[in-house]
């Protein structure tokens, strides 16, 4: 059974980089396809069986949620680089404490997301300016969503604590089931039982209460380091402020690049229906190219945050430019193909050619420098790896979203300027700037921590 158990995981502070990380990321980027598969048959099954109103409903909530959510999926990447700084150090006890703090964690995130879904739905989608004929679905919707908001807490920081050891098959396989069950009680409770978006927020609170079941019985059963107890789930002071000052930051940065996205879009809407349909359509392909980039951001992750804590410091080179190289891969050549077969791809999503045609303008522009957004990404994975979570946040919050509001309330407003197109150059224009910052903060932090360990050579 110990060798069993042992088989999904990865040793990540000995042996051939490249190879170990194709391994460890492949799995992640099909449970990234997979989630955006079974979140657009949510959308299609609502929009088909339920009416415009109900697909409305559902899709006024997506940009909230996305911001309630980020801030916890933050600390998942804090318990992340925690559990595999002290798992590549060996550190049993602390090991322990992590786990257990961060899965005690994720049930008090839940359960807070929750109690503010169930209370401020309304009042928060009315903040937001739902449309009036939608308010009441859009509340009925978020509410019945936000009753498995627990759930996928615990699955998130689950996936996270099996990242951290190199098992990224596993919550594959556990997302893959809960997900086609989805599917299954979407069909079910929107067409045989009319339940309309209650039935859609209700199959997704249970898939996710699934999913969140199916990872507490996986580390249940663990034998190795990350093994949960559940009279041991408690809060440890020490591992709480470990995993907050990595994780806080991380989940800043996402809140805030919501909220710039937001604001973008809006910029978008002034165009008019066809370009922000174009837009949409282009924006859902792209965010399969992202979720098969970030896959090597989260390996960067794990690998420099264990070899950091296995004191192999000079690992961390080789894990960067092999992470480097393998998300530039994958950006290029899905970036390319993404123009190359756009109008076919676009086709899926609408009929109309003046759609299709707006929706080339952005894939020629962003899709095909997309890679920079991954590189970008990358170097942030070492940089947190490393322990260093704040700098990175503060750079990306200064060179993507504090540039591209400067972009649109300036160069954006010059009557010449005010095109669709200068508003998607903001786009690969702050990850070149960005990315160059990183670098430079990679070098400085990385130079310290060599020194640090020299400094503990000669004690």
């Amino acid at each position: 059974m110990e060798e069993e158990k042992k088989s999904f995981e990865i040793d990540m502070v000995r042996g051939p980089v490249l190879k170990k990380m194709l391994l460890f990321s492949l799995p992640l980027m099909c449970s990234s396809i997979l989630q955006l598969l079974f979140n657009a048959a949510d959308i299609i099954v609502v929009g088909r069986f339920a009416g415009d109103n109900s697909l409305a409903a559902v899709g006024s909530n997506s940009a909230l949620i996305t911001l309630m959510t980020n801030l916890f999926i933050g600390f998942s990447v804090g318990a992340n680089v925690t559990v595999a700084r002290f798992y590549g150090a060996r550190k049993q006890k602390d090991l322990k404490e992590t786990v257990h703090t961060a899965m005690m964690l994720s049930v008090v995130g839940g359960v807070l997301l929750t109690v503010i879904g169930q209370i401020g739905a309304r009042q928060i989608l009315i903040w937001m300016e739902a449309p009036t004929e939608v308010l009441d679905l859009a509340t009925l919707y978020l509410r019945v969503y936000f009753l498995g908001m627990t759930g996928m807490m615990i699955y998130n920081f689950g996936s996270a604590l099996l990242r951290a050891v190199g098992d990224t098959r596993r919550p594959l396989y556990f997302l893959a089931f809960s997900g086609a069950v989805n599917i299954g009680l979407n069909l079910f409770f929107v067409i045989s039982l009319k339940m309309d978006v209650a039935g859609v927020g209700a199959a997704t609170a249970i898939s996710q209460w699934l999913s969140a079941g199916l990872i507490v019985r996986c580390l249940l059963r663990e034998k190795t380091g990350i093994h949960l107890v559940l009279r041991d789930l408690r809060i440890y002071k020490d591992k709480l402020i470990a995993i907050v000052r990595i994780g806080l930051p991380a989940g800043v940065q996402g809140m805030i690049f919501s909220l710039t996205n937001v604001l973008v879009q809006a910029s978008v809407n002034s165009f008019g229906a066809v370009i922000v349909a174009g837009n949409s359509a282009a924006a859902n392909i792209e965010s399969f190219i992202y979720f098969a980039m970030n896959a090597f951001y989260q390996a960067t992750i794990s690998f420099t945050s264990q070899n950091v804590g296995a004191r192999r410091i000079k690992r961390v080179d080789k894990i960067l430019t092999r992470g480097e190289l393998c998300v530039l891969a994958v950006g290029v050549t899905l970036g390319l193909l993404a123009v190359v077969f756009g109008p076919q791809l676009l086709g899926i999503y609408t009929t109309s050619e003046e759609v299709i045609d707006a929706g080339m303008h952005r894939l020629r522009i962003i899709a095909l420098t997309y890679a920079l957004c991954g590189a970008m990404d990358v170097m942030v994975g070492s940089l947190r790896g490393m322990g260093c979570s704040l700098t990175p946040m503060l750079v990306s919050l200064i060179g993507v979203c504090g540039l591209r509001i400067i972009w649109i309330t300036t160069i954006f407003q010059i009557p010449r300027f005010h095109t669709i197109n200068m508003l998607f150059y903001t786009y690969p224009i702050t990850w070149i700037i960005t990315l160059s910052a990183h670098i430079v903060t990679f070098l400085i932090v990385r130079k310290r921590l060599r020194e640090r360990a020299v400094a503990r050579l000669l004690d």
